[in-house]
């Protein structure tokens, strides 16, 4: 049972290739219905959209215009009224002292409010509350008025939204520092500062807040009897008007709010969904290639976007393309090399085989040296298969310098000239000296390529030939020459000479002094420096072959 357990554990404990935490986070990931992009774009676009109906929403400037508004009609209205009650609730005795008509000004006071939401309270001059509208005389005494809302019938879902915009509003109610409104249960002048200063003769407004964050206005005016301060009107309302002005324009803002929401993030999910969705694809395609190396997946086409997610598209694609090219390449280098080493190896094989049996030693000798000729064919090959291996590597990671290819080819061909014996063909120059010939690259890779593709023309050049090197400037590219007086090239091999293990030699050359990847690898360097190179036959004025040319065009540094 223990053993059993143990078993158990190291199996949940093992997990397949790519299937660790990676691989959970992509299986959450596919299984995501909002992929984090999207939810970027969706927080970036709606929090743009937020800030922006947050700075709509605070309008204290309108709140402040609105405010000095309905001060300046409560100033008016009191005025007015004011001015009615100087000229139809005061009496002027025969000491010349007026005074108010007490029940007269009660009345007028109330009257003149009634159809309004406006409180009247009239104060003596000695401060006393002498008159309010919001209160009646009855045969009890004084009754207290109270205005209600009027009944309203909603539904629920107004309700709820009713009060969620008042939590909300509280956020833009910039109430915070006025002073609080306090009525104490006998009122005078000097409970409020506006009724004071009318008193004084000055005309003044103020603003206090309630419960609820509700704002009371007041204006209080002083009432006059020729010139003569006897009193002072204090008017006041609360901020119900202002708040219902505001909560038709918080309204309207939030509907248009709730319109360009709902624009915002269906534009945002399909925007999104054009960059994320092809994503997923190359990355699933991307996918597949890396759990299926074995066989070829296509990464989807979007070359026709013309953005961003095409051009990643096409060089995915490109990628892919390459990385099965250099998949199908070594295959095919792997069993070109396995041919080219069994036939030494087979002859090497059989020499050693035959030199056990026989005694004459002439023919020993003779297998023998067919035996070191095969071993330095083998080492040669080798070599050859080591320096075209390791090629690629160091392509990639060297770091490119300023070639001079006119100097270059000037030094090869004096190296040659130097070396050459009697019998060896003579090698011309070419270069145009007052032409840049400069190139970016890697000199001795570069150089490699000259050495061979001359040392393929002093092969195929007959006794005493001559060699043309030649190099200028057109464009932006530098083009490099190299010409024999050889056979030339059959037309069937002007492509095939630059494969791998190719080997057409001249028929003179002692057997496996070549391996075949000269030529090759000069076409990898080249093409790795962005270049070109191919090969041509040299024709007379009769169309006869009188030689072979090869060609490197690279770009100019």
């Amino acid at each position: 049972m223990v053993a059993q357990e143990r078993l158990d554990t190291a199996s949940r404990g093992r997990q397949a290739p790519g299937e660790g935490e990676g691989g959970r986070r992509r299986r959450v990931g596919r299984r995501r219905l909002i992929s984090p992009l999207t939810r970027r774009v969706l927080a970036v676009n709606v929090l743009a959209l937020a800030l922006l109906v947050a700075g709509l929403l605070y309008l204290d400037e309108y709140k402040a215009s609105l405010i000095d508004t309905e001060l300046q009609a409560l100033r008016t209205q009191g005025e007015i009224v004011a001015g009615a009650l100087g000229e139809g609730a005061v009496t002027t005795e025969q000491a010349g002292d007026s005074q108010f008509l007490l029940e007269r000004a009660r009345q007028m006071v109330r009257r003149l409010v009634e159809t309004t939401r406006v409180r009247a309270r009239l104060f003596a001059g000695a401060g006393e509350l002498l008159a309010d509208s919001r209160t009646l005389s009855g045969p009890g005494g004084l009754i207290q008025v109270e205005e209600l809302p009027p009944p309203v019938e909603e539904s629920a879902f107004i309700a709820i939204v009713e009060r969620f915009y008042d939590r909300v509003a509280r956020w833009f109610r910039s109430n915070r520092g006025l002073e609080p409104y306090r009525e104490s249960p006998e009122q005078r002048a000097e409970d409020y500062d506006e009724v004071r200063r009318a008193l004084l003769g000055e005309a003044t407004g103020a603003v206090r807040s309630m419960d609820r964050d509700k704002l009371l206005l007041s204006v209080a005016v002083p009432v006059q009897r020729y010139k003569r301060i006897i009193g002072a009107l204090l008017l006041s309302t609360d901020g119900r008007e202002i708040d219902q002005t505001l909560r038709v324009v918080r309204f309207d803002i939030l509907k248009m709010f709730g319109i360009a929401l709902g624009v915002t993030v269906l534009l945002s999910l399909y925007l999104a969904g054009t960059i994320t969705r092809p994503i997923r694809r190359l990355a699933a395609a991307a996918e597949r290639v890396r759990r299926r190396p074995g066989g070829q997946h296509r990464i989807p086409d979007f070359t026709g976007r013309r953005d961003e997610i095409g051009e990643l598209a096409r060089t995915l694609r490109h990628m892919t393309d390459a990385l099965w090219a250099r998949m199908d390449a070594i295959e095919r280098f792997a069993a070109d090399v396995s041919h080219e080493i069994k036939n030494p190896l087979s002859s090497l094989r059989s020499a050693v085989e035959t030199a056990v049996r026989i005694e004459d030693a002439d023919q020993q000798r003779r297998l023998m040296a067919i035996i070191q000729e095969d071993v330095q064919r083998l080492d040669r090959l080798i070599g050859d298969i080591s320096d075209a291996s390791r090629l690629d590597a160091e392509l990639s990671r060297t770091e490119t310098v300023a070639v001079d290819l006119g100097r270059l080819l000037t030094t090869l061909a004096d190296v040659h000239s130097a070396t050459a014996g009697p019998d060896a063909p003579r090698v011309e120059l070419d270069i145009q000296s007052r032409t840049h010939l400069v190139v970016p690259g890697m000199e001795e890779r570069l150089g490699q390529v000259f050495r061979n593709v001359i040392a393929n023309a002093i092969s195929f050049s007959p006794t005493g030939g001559t060699i043309r090197i030649g190099g200028r400037r057109l464009g932006r590219f530098v083009i490099a020459t190299v010409e024999d007086e050889g056979p030339g090239i059959p037309e069937a091999s002007l492509e095939s000479i630059f494969e791998r293990f190719y080997s057409a030699r001249p028929a003179a050359e002692k057997f496996g002094t070549h391996s075949g990847l000269g030529l090759s690898i000069s076409r990898q360097i080249v093409e790795a420096h962005g270049g070109e190179i191919g090969a041509e036959n040299r024709r007379g004025a009769g169309g006869a072959v009188t030689g072979a040319r090869f060609t490197v065009r690279l770009p100019a540094g």
